[in-house]
């Protein structure tokens, strides 16, 4: 039994019910960075940046398809200089028919991405957004379906995050009834025949879904639905939607001084060294972070109440502004972000089920060295 072939398309419609691209702000580019949607994808490599020793990497393993947190084309590219490193790397990528994809902002928002892998790793509890982007609407998703296929079609759409609420999945209420339609001219039915009124036992299915998830949706129902054009309908609803935002703000079960937060930071993000202003023996409890670049909201750290704010690439006034108003912090360094690789390959292992092989880059891209 051969196993089914899978094309960049397919496996970008399954990480995308996780990690949509609507989630990225407006000056994020993510997406597809290179490569074709048609193209199959037998072997998958995740990394957090795309850089020449990666491609290399990918090359030597025969990898189709790269996923990416950081986007190779992030600026506006004037012009592909085949001796510089960006461009040695953009033409290994197309001479090897490699397809490169990046989630940078959308992963650090979605639920399970960046910030909730960083605060379960340091044993953060009742966590919240820091910064809030937006709250997304919820539908009403309303589609008829004849008795022998309710189950597929329930099926189909539950799997790509539909019918979510809380804690449960593939939440549905079905209606039973009577359809019925008259096939035209130029028609081809499932049921009934041109000319004549057919009657048809038919199930309505009823669930929530959320606005970035629509298409995928609808899409994973026309694709099992056995009519030529399938009834459904969409109901915006008033209830409140999901915040999406980037960091979070989370308690430890007990307070610990800064000094051993810092030891536990180093531990389990495996890193080397951090960064660390304020008290070390200070007792600290309420934690706000945000992997990568996180000084532009200090502010929003501060005002959260956290006892200390952990993000990277802290410069020297901004972090003697939050020194000064009693705000700790700790540095982990920008590549603590690298925690998403084995957190997309269990992913897309478990959705993919072996239909794609997915590997985990080894090549390192964090350019600092602690001495």
């Amino acid at each position: 039994m051969t196993k089914e072939k899978l094309n960049v398309r397919d496996v970008v419609q399954v990480f995308e019910k996780w990690s949509p691209k609507e989630l990225a702000y407006d000056w994020d580019n993510v997406g597809l960075q290179i490569g074709n949607y048609e193209n199959q994808v037998k072997r998958l490599m995740v990394t957090l940046d795309v850089l020449e020793n990666v491609v290399d990497e990918a090359v030597e393993n025969d990898v189709d398809m790269i996923i990416a947190h950081h986007p190779l084309l992030f600026k506006s590219v004037k012009q592909i200089d085949m001796t510089s490193p960006k461009g040695r790397t953009i033409e290994k990528i197309i001479k090897n028919d490699i397809t490169v994809y990046a989630a940078h902002t959308n992963l650090d928002m979605a639920f399970g991405g960046v910030s909730d892998i960083l605060a379960q790793k340091l044993g953060l509890n009742d966590t919240k957004v820091l910064v809030k982007s937006h709250s997304e609407m919820l539908y009403k998703f309303v589609v008829y379906v004849p008795e022998d296929h309710a189950g597929k079609v329930r099926d189909e759409v539950g799997n790509t995050g539909a019918g979510h609420i809380g804690n449960y999945s593939h939440c549905f209420f079905s209606t039973s009834g009577e359809g019925s339609f008259l096939p035209l001219e130029g028609t081809n039915p499932y049921i009934g025949a041109q000319g004549e009124v057919a009657k048809v036992k038919e199930v309505k299915l009823e669930t929530i879904v959320r606005e970035s998830q629509l298409k995928i949706a609808i899409d994973a129902m026309k694709r099992v639905h056995p009519y030529e054009e399938p009834a459904f309908d969409l109901f915006p609803l008033n209830n409140n939607g999901i915040t999406f935002g980037v960091g979070r703000v989370g308690e430890l079960p007990e307070s610990l001084s800064l000094r051993t937060l810092c030891e536990r930071v180093k531990q389990r993000l495996n890193i080397p060294g951090l960064r660390v202003a304020g008290n070390l023996d200070a007792e600290v409890k309420k934690i706000a972070l945000l992997g990568g670049s996180g000084e532009d909201f200090i502010g929003h750290a501060h005002k959260s109440g956290a006892d200390v704010y952990i993000t990277g690439d802290l410069t020297f006034h901004e972090t003697q502004d939050a020194w000064q108003m009693g705000l700790n912090l700790i540095d982990p360094g920008h590549h603590v972000e690298k925690v998403m690789k084995e957190a997309v390959q269990s992913y897309l292992q478990a959705e993919l089920q072996e239909k794609v092989e997915v590997i985990v880059s080894e090549s390192n891209t964090e350019p600092f060295k602690f001495l």
